[in-house]
Formats: C-alpha cells, sequence, structure tokens
C-alpha cells in the first residue's frame, strides 16, 4: 500500500470529443485510483479559450458515464477543493505568479508577436532556432533590462506575458513510474509563459497549482506531456511544493504506421476513435463512436485497458472489478502501441457471447416488426446456429434472415452465370429428389447429395436459392430448418427468376 492516500485527475480539455487515447487516460487514473482506495477527480482545463468547442463538456461527461468510469469529486460531482474549472481559478494564479514575480523567479515579457517572429526568421536564415531562454532574454525586451520607472510605464501602457526564469547550468534528475529515471540539463529548457495577454494562465500554472491544491499525488497523463514535466517539476520547486509522481503513458499509434491517432485526422481512418458519437457543431455532422456502432461498454473498456498495459496473466478478459485488481502502472509498456480494430471486434465478440438474451430480444424484435410467427425454441435455435458469424447484436439478423423469409435479391455475379437452361433442369430434379425423401433432416440430405453429379455447383445453386449469397451456414442445417415446404418454394422461386432472365 502506498502511504499517503492516492488522489488522481482526468483534466481534459473542453476543445472537441475524447479520443480513444484522451479515454485510456481516464481509465488508468480510476482502475489506479481504485486499486489503491484513492480518489478519482474530473477538472475541466479551460484556460484556452479560443479553442473552446460547443458541448464537449457534456460529451466528456456522457462518455465517462457510458464507460462507467465514475468520478469521487470534480466537475457534476462536486468536492472540496471547488472550482473544478480553471476559468473559474484565474484569482488562484495571478496569486502564485505574484509570489513567483516577487521571488524572481518570474518576469514580465513586453515582446510583440511581430519582434518574435522577426527573431525567429533571423535565427532561421542563419541556420539556428531560436529560443526564448537563459542566452537571449538579457536581449529581449522584458522587466530583466528595464528599470523600475520603465517596468512602471511598460506595465501601464503595453501589454505583456509573464515568463518563468529558468536558471541555466542545472542538472535535472527526475523520475517516471513508467520511463525509469530522467536526466534533463537546464540549459536546453526555454522561458515558458506563465501568464499569457489576456491575463488567463498557461497550462503549466494552473495545471501545476491545482494539481498541488487539490492535492494530487499522481499525475498518470499522456506522453505528449513528458518534455513539459521537467519545467513542471521546477514550478513545484520555486513554489515550495513537493512534485506528484509522474507516469507518462505511450502513444496510441495507427495501425498503418502513420503516426498516432488525433482528432486532426480522425476522418481517414477506417475505425472509430470516439466512444460515443459526435456531433461537430458547425457542420451538424455526427461522426458514430464505439456505442452506436455496437460495441458493448464493458468490451470497449476491457480492450481500451489491455492498449499499453500488460496485466501479467494468460487471459485477456476482465471485468471493471478484475481489471481494478490487477492494474499497475509499472505493467504500462514504455513504447507506442497500435490500435487494432480486428482485436476491438474479437474483445466484443467474447462479450456478446454472455448475452443471448439481448440477442434474443433484438432477434424477436425483427420478425415482430415483419409479422413473422415462430416458437421460441425455434428463435434460440437460430441464434445458436449464427453465433459463431457475428460480432454484434445488430448482424443477428443479416445472418439468420433466411431462416424466416425467403431472399428480395440474389448474387448478381452468380446469378448471371447460371441463367441457361443447363442450371433450370438441374434444379428441376434436385427438386424431385427433396420432394420424394420422407424423413427431410439434414443428415438424410446430406447422405442423398452427397452421390449426385455435379455436387459442388448442386450446393452452390441450393444455397443461391435458400439464403440468396453463397455464404452462410452448413446448407443441409439451413434445409432442415425451413421445411421442405419452404426449401421447394425458394427453389422454384430461383428457377422462375432464371426463366425470366433468359
Amino acid at each position: 500500500m502506498l502511504q499517503h492516500s492516492v488522489r488522481v485527475r482526468f483534466a481534459p480539455s473542453p476543445t472537441g470529443p475524447l479520443h480513444l487515447g484522451g479515454i485510456r487516460t481516464a481509465l488508468y487514473n480510476y482502475l489506479f485510483a481504485k486499486k489503491h482506495g484513492g480518489r478519482f477527480i474530473l477538472r475541466i482545463e479551460d484556460t484556452d479559450r479560443k479553442r473552446f468547442v460547443e458541448n464537449s463538456e457534456s460529451y466528456i461527461l456522457e462518455t465517462l458515464k457510458w464507460c462507467h468510469i465514475e468520478p469521487d469529486e470534480g466537475v457534476g460531482y462536486g468536492g472540496a477543493y471547488y472550482p473544478y474549472y480553471q476559468s473559474k481559478r484565474i484569482n488562484i494564479y495571478r496569486m502564485y505568479i505574484n509570489k513567483l514575480l516577487k521571488k524572481g523567479d518570474a518576469y514580465y515579457a513586453f515582446d510583440t508577436d511581430q519582434d518574435l517572429d522577426k527573431k525567429r526568421k533571423e535565427y532561421h536564415h542563419r541556420g539556428l532556432t531560436f529560443s526564448y531562454n537563459s542566452r537571449i532574454r538579457m536581449k529581449l525586451n522584458n522587466s530583466l533590462t528595464l528599470t523600475k520607472e520603465q517596468l512602471h510605464d511598460k506595465l501601464r501602457s503595453c501589454s505583456y506575458v509573464v515568463r518563468f526564469k529558468i536558471e541555466p547550468g542545472e542538472t535535472l534528475k527526475m523520475h517516471d513510474i513508467i520511463r525509469g529515471n530522467i536526466i534533463v540539463e537546464t540549459d536546453h529548457l526555454d522561458d515558458k509563459i506563465l501568464l499569457k495577454s489576456d491575463g488567463g494562465a498557461t497550462y503549466h500554472l494552473a495545471n501545476t497549482i491545482d494539481d498541488s491544491l487539490m492535492k494530487i499525488t499522481h499525475v498518470i497523463r499522456g506522453e505528449e506531456w513528458l518534455p513539459s514535466m521537467s519545467l513542471h517539476v521546477l514550478l513545484y520547486r520555486s513554489l515550495g511544493w513537493t512534485p506528484p509522481h509522474f507516469a507518462h503513458l505511450p502513444l496510441i499509434l495507427r495501425n498503418d504506421g502513420k503516426g498516432k491517432i488525433s482528432k486532426r485526422n480522425a476522418d481517414s481512418f477506417n475505425f472509430p476513435i470516439y466512444p460515443i458519437q459526435w456531433k461537430i457543431p458547425k457542420t451538424k455532422i455526427i461522426i458514430p463512436g464505439y456505442r452506436e456502432l455496437g460495441y458493448f461498454s464493458e468490451a470497449f473498456v476491457n480492450m481500451l485497458a489491455l492498449l499499453g498495459w500488460n496485466p501479467g496473466v494468460e487471459r485477456e478478459i476482465f471485468s471493471l472489478q478484475e481489471l481494478i485488481n490487477f492494474f499497475s502502472l509499472e505493467r504500462i509498456k514504455k513504447s507506442g502501441v497500435y490500435f487494432d480494430i480486428k482485436k476491438a471486434n474479437w474483445f466484443n465478440k467474447k462479450y456478446l457471447n454472455k448475452k443471448k438474451e439481448k440477442i434474443f430480444a433484438f432477434l424477436f424484435e425483427e420478425i415482430k416488426t415483419r409479422s413473422i410467427l415462430c416458437k421460441k425454441d425455434y428463435l434460440w435455435k437460430v441464434i445458436h446456429l449464427t453465433m459463431d458469424r457475428i460480432h454484434f447484436i445488430h448482424e443477428i439478423w443479416e445472418h439468420s434472415f433466411y431462416f424466416f423469409i425467403s431472399p428480395n435479391s440474389y448474387e448478381v455475379n452468380f446469378f448471371n452465370k447460371i441463367c441457361h437452361e443447363n442450371t433450370i433442369s438441374q434444379l428441376e430434379n434436385a427438386k424431385i429428389l427433396l420432394y420424394n425423401i420422407n424423413q427431410f433432416t439434414s443428415f438424410n440430405l446430406r447422405c442423398l447429395f452427397q452421390k449426385t453429379k455435379n455436387k459442388n455447383q448442386t450446393m452452390q445453386l441450393f444455397r443461391l436459392a435458400l439464403v440468396g449469397v453463397l455464404k452462410g451456414i452448413d446448407i443441409f442445417i439451413i434445409f432442415e430448418m425451413i421445411g421442405k415446404k419452404e426449401s421447394i418454394r425458394r427453389i422454384e422461386k430461383l428457377i422462375n427468376q432464371i426463366k425470366e432472365k433468359i
């Protein structure tokens, strides 16, 4: 057990829907908190108002609910550290900015965007990269180069930002639970902006202050924040606080080898990247998520948990409570992990096998809407025969309709290929054999047609007549299930269709 009560947070920005990486971060935080009897906090980091997207917050809450990831406190749940919106904590951030300024660990910078763009171009022409750091800051327009009087005048008349002052010449030694020891030289760090020109705090400042004041013990976040770890550690030190434990999660990569999964290129994937559907506010276009496509939330969460984490046992199916029991940050991979939609479908299939009652209910509604009458035993037998062919509940009708109704159409290429008198003769002969058989069972039918001439083509013709396509379960089982009368009727229907064609 850990010495202090575990407190972790999931702190998304309301800049659009959560994708796979975001919800996995929430899940890992939740599993870790529950494993150690801690608390899982939901905080909204809405400091970047320019990137705010309508309905993002409600989407975040609904996604967490669907995944059964319930916060213990935070937005929508209350708690002792209200408010949990960064936009409502500006006065808190200003107080700590003033503390850093008085201490000399931060300074005002008055450089305009045009000034900095000019500097970047100058450096670029010299084959260098511009960085606002200890080597150049004394040559720029900031409070470090101004007298008190000049600073006073500037603050009254000019727009400014506040930057963190990083001292050179220090070797920072840090530890990440997943990646181990990390060493960074402060000579390579730039003076990041802490307070923006509009008076709002940047992520770096707000994140550090909130994590400390909310007593966060472990920061579990995406790998993209690893380069910021040194800055955050220095901020903690400057404010006199002990940093939390850090764990940076590996990226979820595209399986085509073209980088990480991101919202920016979501439409280029051949699989969903959102847990639930997202309606784009401007265009009203709806992008379906895993929920709408028929995935069970338990299967989705199970799949997501194993996307970068190894439980250390020879099994893959875990309930949420079992995931909590097994979870360990130390068993998370360092390198990026490729997403495989086939594996996601496999997980859904495993959970589908446990939900036969739901499949029955779905299939019952399908036949009810078509005014088809049949016994429950027959429905259960159909489900048993077709279960192996489906990954989602909604696929059951597509793979079983021929047990209830005859096909409305036939596979075009094969149908065109067989449209001649010989096929009609072959089907008429087969129809006579079917009519004369006494016990219409799959066993008897199989024995009868094993000896026929052109057996393979005959089987294909039967399948076309009964199903409409050249795939499906054992054709002799279909014969037995739908019975002699219906089987012959469907063969006659195909014969008539061929006659019309020729």
